[in-house]
C-alpha cells in the first residue's frame, strides 16, 4: 500500500513499545485492555474502557503528524491497533474518548445487510486531521457489509474519490469465517479475487469493488483504515448494476455521509 499503515501492538503491563512512522499520521485505537500513551512528550493516561472489541466504542489517541508515539500496557494485557495514513500537513495530537465516536446503523435483518459502523475518526476530526479516516463495523451473522458493491480506486469527483482501504477482520465466536470479495469493473481486465477470511486475517483493497459476507452464526468485526490519495472526503462509486438496491437497504445515505 502507497497511502496506508496498520499494526497491531499486544502488550503486557508495563511493556513499551516506540513507533516512528516519518510522513504519516496516526490513530492509535485501543482494542482491549488499557495503555498510557505518549505522543511527543504530550502524556494521555489510562486510555482504554473496554475489555474486547464487543464491549462498546473505542477509546483512542489521534497522535497526528508526531516523530514519536510511544505505547505502554497499562493492564495485564492490552491490544492496540495503530492505523494511518500519508500526511504532509502538521497535525497535534488529542484524545477521542468513546462518547465522541459516532455509530450509523446499515441495513437490516430482512436485506441480510445489518451492520453498525462506528466511526472512531470521522467527522468528529474534520479540521483536525488529514485523509485518515478509521471505524469499526460489527455486522450480524449471515449479513453482508460493503454491499450494495461500492468502489473508491479512482479521483473524479463528485462522483468518486480515491481511497487506499485496509480490513482487518475478527469474529465471535473465533472459529468463525466469511469471505471478500474484489473486483474491477467490468471490462478491468484483473481476474476477480475471493478468499476466505478467519478471525486474525487482514486484507488490503487498492482497487476494485469490495462486498464481504459472513457465515450464518457468527458475528464479525471489521477494523477498517481508509486513506485518501487527494482529499478526506470518501464518495463511493456504487457498481451500476447493483445501483437500484441502494433504494432497499436502509442507511446507505447516512453511511456515505458519516465517512467523509
Amino acid at each position: 500500500m502507497r497511502l496506508s499503515y496498520f499494526q497491531l501492538l499486544r502488550l503486557r503491563a508495563a511493556e513499551r513499545r516506540t513507533i516512528s512512522v516519518p510522513g504519516c499520521e496516526l490513530l492509535c485505537v485501543v482494542l482491549s485492555g488499557r495503555a498510557d500513551i505518549e505522543v511527543d512528550g504530550v502524556s494521555f493516561a489510562g486510555v482504554g474502557r473496554r475489555a474486547s472489541i464487543w464491549d462498546g466504542p473505542a477509546d483512542s489517541v489521534y497522535a497526528g503528524t508526531a516523530e514519536r508515539v510511544t505505547v505502554c500496557g497499562a493492564a495485564e494485557l492490552t491490544e492496540v491497533a495503530v492505523a494511518g495514513g500519508v500526511c504532509t500537513a502538521a497535525f497535534a495530537p488529542f484524545r477521542i474518548p468513546p462518547e465522541a465516536v459516532e455509530m450509523v446503523e446499515v441495513g437490516s435483518p430482512g436485506t441480510h445487510s445489518r451492520r453498525r459502523i462506528f466511526h472512531i475518526l470521522g467527522q468528529n476530526a474534520v479540521g483536525r486531521a488529514g485523509n485518515l479516516l478509521v471505524s469499526e463495523l460489527y455486522g450480524d451473522g449471515g449479513c453482508w457489509s460493503g454491499y450494495p458493491p461500492h468502489k473508491h480506486d479512482a479521483e473524479s469527483p463528485p462522483e468518486e474519490t480515491a481511497f487506499e482501504e485496509i480490513y482487518h477482520y475478527r469474529y465471535r465466536p473465533e472459529n468463525g469465517f466469511g469471505a471478500q470479495f474484489c473486483y474491477p469493473d467490468e471490462g478491468g481486465g484483473a481476474e476477480p479475487e475471493v478468499v476466505m477470511t478467519r478471525h486474525g486475517d487482514t486484507f488490503l483493497v487498492d482497487r476494485g469493488y469490495h462486498p464481504t459476507v459472513r457465515a450464518p452464526g457468527h458475528e464479525g468485526y471489521i477494523f477498517t483504515v481508509l486513506v485518501g490519495q487527494f482529499q478526506r472526503s470518501l464518495v463511493q462509486r456504487f457498481e451500476p448494476m447493483h445501483q437500484h438496491l441502494m433504494a432497499q437497504i436502509p442507511g446507505i445515505q447516512a453511511m456515505r455521509d458519516n465517512f467523509k
